[in-house]
């Protein structure tokens, strides 16, 4: 599973502005107030063939009134959860008693600890690294997170822990990672594509609180089911336990090869529903549908479902929808050759002729805008990388093109050759030549 890193400290210490900066986003507020974050806040941070998930968490102040105790309850969670801990001080305000409070806690903690010291710009580093020593934990790093000094020092330190991406994956089949809401039968189903009771299974939901990982070899393939809690809407989200599963969900699609969004028949399709589609498709995986609890439905219902299905996902790719009982095992066949489809369209390889000649006559088909009187005219593509299938686009002024032309081109590209549940996704590079080795200015927009 793609480790987790945690971000703790006083408020008001640049754990957010750290944040930002590790994930290269504007994710986490920002604000001189403290006790801006008091949530949980979570993002991918790639490095090379690394991967992990840092997670911001709400500052920890000695307060006693009820929202500084569910904040700790938060942070707790988090350090719980967590492979390893950046410990975050602030170098303007010295060693505080609530830093060597926070510090003493930490050594108690079986994770990795680093310290961070922030806000340093400007400052002599040795001088202003050396009274955290009496934290025994270690060096500590004298960073600034807004300006960027230090920073990838210590995530290089942190990266080092950790194995590289792909060198702890199961060699059980590819993964698929079953999600969708709260008791809509995703332990039912994983037992059901099984073939036995994996999986405890009630009508209570939230009866799943972590990700499980359950190989399955049937149907003459192999695959790894890994089942997660479900994800309910922040508004009635109050066990911290259950906070902190959509971390579990994000690290369960970030190492799987597809996804399968399980929807209630009989609750009909929800909002929540369409989110966490969202979540799959920003995640980047192939997309499989399994409408259960198909059985015994009335016609005028099952028509419902279907027009909700075209109208609220329409935003997916071009994908397949099964509709299914996992309790009765109606469809569950069908299922695993969906996901087949899904996950080979993810790993696919594209060949840079055939590549080529598909761009073509997708500009051929519908020409790019006008920007200033001038052409912006993809040259030539190749592959960038797969799960999801990565097009690297060379030419002039790329990054003009709107995102609604190349959501055309990936469409296109998608039905050129037909990949099922998966969304192309660009790399728009300055012309040159790719094969020459020289870098070239890059910047990638996703459709």
């Amino acid at each position: 599973m793609i480790p987790v890193v945690a971000l703790v400290g006083r408020p008001n210490v640049g754990k957010s502005t750290l944040f930002n900066r590790l994930t290269r986003s504007r994710q986490a507020l920002v604000d001189d107030q403290p006790g801006v974050t008091r949530d949980r806040l979570y993002g991918e941070v790639w490095r090379a063939s690394q991967k992990v998930l840092v997670v911001d968490t709400g500052g920890l102040s000695d307060e006693a009134d009820e929202l500084s105790r569910a904040v700790r309850q938060q942070v707790d969670q988090a350090l719980e959860e967590a492979d390893a801990v950046v410990f975050i001080v602030d170098a303007r305000d010295g060693l505080t008693h609530q830093d060597i409070e926070i510090g003493a806690n930490l050594r108690k903690n079986d994770s990795p600890i680093f310290l961070a010291v922030n806000k340093a710009e400007g400052l002599d580093s040795a001088t202003t690294g050396a009274e955290y020593f009496e934290l025994a934990l270690g060096d500590p790093s004298v960073i600034s997170a807004r300006t960027g000094q230090g920073v990838e020092e210590l995530l290089g330190q942190v990266l080092a822990r950790f194995p590289l991406s792909g060198e702890d994956a199961v060699d059980n089949g590819r993964r698929v990672a079953v999600v969708g809401r709260p008791n809509v039968g995703k332990s039912t189903l994983v037992n059901a594509l099984v073939g036995e009771p994996r999986l405890i299974v009630a009508d209570l939901p939230g009866t799943t609180r972590d990700s499980i990982q359950v190989p399955m070899d049937r149907y003459g393939q192999r695959m790894v089911l890994v089942d997660t809690a479900g994800v309910r809407r922040k508004s009635r989200v109050h066990e911290t336990l259950e906070k902190f599963s959509v971390v579990k969900t994000l690290q369960a699609l970030a190492n799987a090869d597809a996804a399968l969004l399980v929807l209630d028949a009989r609750a009909g399709l929800s909002d929540q529903d369409a989110a966490i589609a969202g979540i799959i498709v920003d995640s980047g995986r192939s997309i499989v549908v399994a409408v259960n609890k198909w059985d015994g439905l009335e016609r005028r219902d099952r028509n419902q479902i279907r027009r909700d299905l075209t109208r609220r996902l329409d935003f997916l790719p071009e994908h397949e929808s099964l509709f299914i009982s996992a309790l009765h095992g109606s469809g569950i066949g069908d299922l695993i050759g969906a996901l087949q489809r899904a996950q080979g369209s993810a790993l696919v390889e594209l060949g840079t002729g055939a590549l080529n000649r598909a761009l073509a006559s997708a500009l051929e088909h519908h020409s790019p805008p006008m920007v200033n009187n001038r052409t912006v005219k993809p040259k030539y593509a190749h592959q960038g990388g797969r799960n999801p299938p990565i097009v690297v686009l060379h030419g002039n002024l790329l990054h003009k093109l709107p995102a609604s032309y190349l959501r055309y081109l990936g469409r296109s590209l998608a039905k050129t050759f037909r990949l099922i549940g998966t969304q192309v996704r660009f790399e728009l590079r300055k012309a040159g030549n790719p094969y020459s080795g020289r870098p070239s200015h890059h910047r990638r927009k996703r459709q």
